[in-house]
This record gives C-alpha cells, sequence and structure tokens, in this order.
C-alpha cells in the first residue's frame, strides 16, 4: 500500500468536499491553495516553534497525573496548534478581498487546517504504518476538519461584524476546546472506557459542523 496516498486521499476528501459546499460563490482555486500550503509550512513551523516552550513538560509528562494530561492536551497541542492555523486565516484569508462571505471563513480554515493535517499525517503515517493511516483518515483527519470548520464559522461572522475581535477569538477558543477535549479523553487510555469520550466529541464536533455549514450557506448574500 501506497502510505503517502493513504496520508494524503482523506485529506484531499475533505478539502474537495468543503470546496463543493461553498455552493454560491467559489473561492479562486490559486487562493485556497496558498493557505493550504500555509497550513502546511507557516502552520507546521510555528506549532514546532511554540511547542519547544513546553517541551521540558511534555518530556516529563506522568501519564497518569489528570492535571498534566489536561495541560498537555489543551496547552501544549490544542492551543499551539489551533492558535498556528488561527494566525494565517486571521492575518491573511480574513483580509483577502475574495473572503467576501462568512461561508469563506470555513473554507479558508479548513484549507489552512488541512495543510497542517496533511503534513501531520504524512509523519505518522510513515512513522507508524498504513493501519495508522486508516485509522487516522476515520479519527484525527475529520476531527481537525470540524476544528477548523467551527473556528472558520465564526471568523466568517466576524469579518461583517462590529464584534469582530469577539467572534474571532470565539472561533479560536471553541476550536481548542474540540481539539484539546477529544486529545485529553484520548490520553485516558489506562482508564477502561473513558477513550470513548473523544469519538463523543468528534460526533458533537461534526454535528455542530454540519450545522454550521448549513447556517452560513443559507445566509450567503450569494443565495438569491
Amino acid at each position: 500500500m501506497n502510505l503517502f496516498l493513504l496520508a494524503i486521499v482523506p485529506v484531499i476528501i475533505v478539502v474537495g468536499y468543503i470546496y463543493f459546499k461553498d455552493t454560491f460563490e467559489k473561492e479562486p482555486i490559486k487562493l485556497v491553495f496558498i493557505n493550504f500550503l500555509l497550513g502546511a509550512s507557516v502552520s507546521v513551523f510555528l506549532t514546532l516553534s511554540l511547542s519547544l516552550l513546553g517541551s521540558e513538560i511534555v518530556v516529563s509528562l506522568d501519564e497518569k497525573n489528570l492535571f498534566q494530561i489536561f495541560f498537555h492536551a489543551f496547552i501544549t497541542i490544542a492551543l499551539v496548534e489551533e492558535f498556528s492555523k488561527y494566525i494565517i486565516v486571521r492575518f491573511y484569508a480574513q483580509k483577502n478581498k475574495e473572503f467576501n462571505e462568512p461561508f469563506d471563513g470555513i473554507v479558508y480554515a479548513v484549507m489552512v487546517s488541512m495543510g497542517f493535517t496533511a503534513v501531520e499525517n504524512v509523519f505518522y503515517v510513515f512513522q507508524y504504518g498504513a493501519e495508522t493511516g486508516i485509522t487516522r483518515a476515520f479519527t484525527a483527519v475529520p476531527a481537525h476538519a470540524t476544528f477548523g470548520i467551527l473556528m472558520g464559522y465564526f471568523m466568517g461572522k466576524a469579518k461583517f461584524s462590529k464584534n469582530r475581535i469577539v467572534l474571532n477569538l470565539s472561533g479560536l477558543f471553541i476550536a481548542i476546546v474540540f481539539h484539546g477535549a477529544y486529545n485529553f479523553f484520548l490520553f485516558l487510555n489506562f482508564i477502561p472506557g473513558l477513550a470513548i469520550g473523544a469519538l463523543l466529541s468528534l460526533i458533537l464536533g461534526i454535528i455542530l459542523s454540519r450545522k454550521a455549514i448549513k447556517i452560513h450557506q443559507k445566509n450567503s448574500k450569494f443565495n438569491l
């Protein structure tokens, strides 16, 4: 099995799904691709750089200390990764003239997120093999997609609101909460049954993401 394709195809499926959900006024493919590349490069670089600040905590992590697990899940992973994506959407995509309706927040946030996820997925699949790739295709990849959709929903609203700061930060916060919860429950696999919390958080994220997409589609100014 081609490990590279196994790592990339689920990401491409998500990218295609979101692009075609932008029903009424699609974003330029060039700009979509640029945001994907920024996610795969700048977001990854920022994540690696910021992660160094918490490296001592990660190294000395007690796998059964709930506070340390919480900190690792929500701060050294979720906050760092989502902030690294948020920066690109906030200071590049959101300022572009093509970002002209709330749904565009979802499009660009997901593209950045999927760029990041592509690199992460390739790393994990090549390191741990095909079984990991198959598992992540149905867990980590859609999870990162929901983090992007939920962040993008609020950032799309923010572009056209007087409460831009609050809405932008709300998008970042909700992505961190869902990302952190997903990781937190996965890290509790030493307690029988609690890992199911990761699956439940993913399902809830998917449900909310579908609603977010429908709301922005319905309210599109191009939906004439």
